[in-house]
């Protein structure tokens, strides 16, 4: 089964200011700082590849101008450098509206097998990243009375699948980091949300899985396919607006797949 077409923008960000975490290249990073633009947003891009990064801003300042499009080349597991991402947001933009934290890193392992240090990488980037960013966030965000954070999440966080228990602890994680801190932030008009992908299709998810287990996967959609990043993008931005005011806490599932 195809895509359906791809929705056009309708200024639901309009004029708001974004902070993107691995927002380099072509995956749900890149597809969402793409969408929120369309939606009018002025956008931070971020990301550890610099060179990626670099590409990406330029294409997306030629197309939308240089005065709504910023990068910083930022490790999210470096507490300095989340810092001066957030600092660079506000002297750019004056102020942070949405922080989508999508920085988070895979791989396929057998717990068996596994050295600790690679438990500890795929953790403190996917999840102590994300903290790291939540927390940046929400210090602006508390000074100002407002903001909404969406979190990347997993289905992999409640669906087990062998060879991932380092990727699926960071994004069960992830889930319960974003509804603890709903409920604090709410205390000064903040949103925190989820999404929670099952199988979106990006070129760094083609290097660190197999085939077999990519065709596995999509078999087990109800659409017989994968979803494009810019599908996952647009429930981001359904989350990152107004049209989910009422909702803090919540992991949203992008998903067709059954059991």
């Amino acid at each position: 089964m195809t895509p359906p077409p791809y929705v056009e923008g309708h200024d639901l960000l309009k004029d708001r200011a974004v902070v993107i975490t691995a927002a380099a290249g072509a995956g749900i990073g890149g597809a969402t700082a793409r969408r929120c633009l369309e939606e009018g947003a002025r956008v931070l891009i971020s990301d550890a590849h610099e060179r990626r990064l670099a590409a990406s801003a330029k294409e997306l300042a030629d197309e939308f101008g240089t005065d709504r499009v910023a990068s910083l080349p930022c490790d999210v597991t470096s507490e300095e450098q989340v810092g001066a991402l957030y600092d660079l947001a506000v002297r750019r933009f004056g102020r942070v509206d949405v922080a989508v934290n999508n920085a988070g890193l895979g791989g396929t392992s057998d717990l068996v097998d596994m050295p600790d240090d690679q438990w500890d990488r795929v953790l403190d980037i996917t999840l102590n990243g994300t903290m790291r960013c939540t927390r940046a966030a929400l210090r602006i965000m508390r000074g100002q009375g407002s903001g909404v954070i969406v979190n990347n999440a997993s289905v992999i966080g409640h669906r087990a699948q062998k060879g991932q228990s380092h990727y699926a602890a960071a994004k069960a994680g992830v889930m319960a980091l974003t509804r603890c801190a709903a409920l604090e932030a709410a205390d000064f008009g903040v949103r925190i949300n989820a999404v929670s992908p099952s199988l979106a299709m990006h070129p760094h998810l083609v290097k660190v899985t197999s085939e077999e287990l990519l065709d596995e996967l999509t078999r087990r959609e109800a659409f017989g396919r994968y979803a494009e990043p810019w599908e996952v993008a647009n429930v981001i931005v359904f989350l990152a607006g107004d049209y989910s005011s009422y909702m803090t806490g919540e992991v949203v599932s992008v998903s067709s797949q059954h059991p």
